[in-house]
């Protein structure tokens, strides 16, 4: 298990999104569009929320998945890789 795991994902999510594979959730999503992944990205936050609040750590942990897969989806579709936003993330550290 490492982070390079999210590399990893996003050159799937870019794989799917060039072949759109019949059956696959994230074909599905890509074909319906950048703002039903933006919806689901809001709706995947609001339960990353409440889970933080109100449930135990096992299911925050799944909800926060949720979340981080839903986000990697939008940057795909919006063609941004995950390193410029990573990049972002180091120039402000500094």
């Amino acid at each position: 298990m490492s982070i390079e795991f999210l590399s990893e994902l996003e050159q799937l999510l870019n794989e799917r999104k060039s072949t759109l594979p019949e059956g696959s959730y994230t074909s599905t999503m890509f074909q319906k569009g950048l703002d039903s992944i933006l919806q689901k990205v809001v709706e995947e936050a609001g339960e990353v929320v409440i889970a933080a609040k109100n449930t135990d750590e096992h299911e925050f942990k799944g909800e926060a998945a949720d979340l981080l897969f839903h986000f990697l989806l939008m940057l795909v579709k919006k063609g941004v890789p995950l390193s410029d936003v990573i990049a972002v993330l180091e120039e402000r550290h500094r």
